[in-house]
């Protein structure tokens, strides 16, 4: 053989380099369908990224759409005289004057709800996380009722506003046993019924969140049960109660269907915030009856961009408050 012939197992450079070439050729060939299949899925990966943002952005844009047009046509009556001034007369000629009356009786309701609400729905709450899932499971009278309970929340959480309105109406509105009439007093009861399944839910979440080492270290110290639900459990889960209960407060601030059958929807407001037995109206009530009953669109668009602006600015309170109380139970 030539010099530039080399035997490496009876094979000459040139059988050497073809057999490397055929090689790569067959790794090559096998590698082909896995790279089209990485291709392709990251093809369906930047599909999905992108219907991810567009469905945000669509969401987005519905939402500054209808607050912006709300807001844009409201201020154009927008004004001192317009938010300091009652509405005029009664029903029938309510698209004269302004709203104060109307941001009064909110006021005055969501107080009432919340004052009702709030520490039952809190409280319901503890006693479902911290002594009745003890009992799930279990046979007797008490592990019924706390099964009971627990499909009752559910049940009402989904349950219609207009249905609660009814409810509100039948019992503490026409009863004369009570004999409460429209007021106040009705209103608040049939809200704070409306919003306490959305409280314990989001309180149950709440203490449910805490870690179990809170508990066990605060038993383990000499606690009772109480005095760790007390001390121990609901100071950590209070971001999540409180915004359960603003959140709550937004609803009954935009609710209609329950007051239009108990508050009673007069212009005027109650006296003073336990004059219970006057009835009002609520900012949502006051846009439906402006838009529904006196067709006056430039004054119902006034009052829903101040109920908006109230809406977001209830949002924006559940932030900060969150964020503070979470900072500082964290100790920053």
């Amino acid at each position: 053989m030539s010099e530039q012939t080399v035997r490496s197992g009876g094979m000459t450079r040139e059988d050497v380099t073809f057999s490397r070439l055929v090689r790569l050729a067959m790794s090559a060939d096998e590698a082909a369908p896995e790279q089209v299949n990485l291709a392709r899925r990251h093809l369906v990966q930047r599909a999905a990224f992108g219907l991810l943002w567009l469905s945000g952005i669509a969401a987005v844009a519905v939402l500054l759409a209808v607050v912006g047009y709300v807001v844009v046509q409201g201020a154009k009556v927008l004004n001192w005289e317009f938010l300091s001034s009652p509405p005029a007369g009664g029903l029938a000629a309510s698209d004269v004057g302004g709203m104060s009356t109307t941001i009064v009786s909110t006021i005055y309701l969501v107080f009432w709800v919340i004052v009702i609400a709030g520490p039952l729905g809190v409280l319901a709450a503890i006693y479902l996380v911290e002594y009745a899932e003890e009992m799930e499971g279990g046979t007797g009278l008490i592990p019924a009722l706390v099964s009971v309970v627990r499909f009752a929340v559910e049940i009402l959480a989904g349950v219609p506003s207009i249905i609660f309105g009814l409810f509100g109406y039948a019992l503490f509105v026409s009863a004369v046993a009570l004999g409460w009439s429209f007021g106040l007093r009705s209103a608040a009861v049939t809200g704070a019924c409306l919003v306490l399944p959305v409280i314990i839910r989001a309180s149950e979440e709440a203490i449910r969140a805490v870690p179990r080492s809170y508990r066990e270290a605060s038993l383990a110290l000499g606690a009772t049960k109480w005095q760790t639900a007390w001390k121990v459990v609901l100071p950590a889960a209070a971001p999540g109660i409180i915004t359960g209960i603003v959140l709550s407060v937004g609803r009954v601030v935009s609710e209609t269907a329950v007051f239009f059958v108990t508050f009673g929807g007069t212009v005027r407001a109650p006296d003073s915030l336990f004059d219970l037995s006057s009835p009002g109206r609520s900012m949502a009530l006051h846009v439906y009856y402006l838009a529904m009953e006196t067709r006056a669109f430039d004054k119902a668009m006034g009052t829903g961009a101040v109920l908006i602006l109230t809406i977001i600015l209830i949002n924006l309170v559940i932030n900060v408050v969150s964020r503070r109380l979470t900072s500082k139970l964290k100790g920053r």
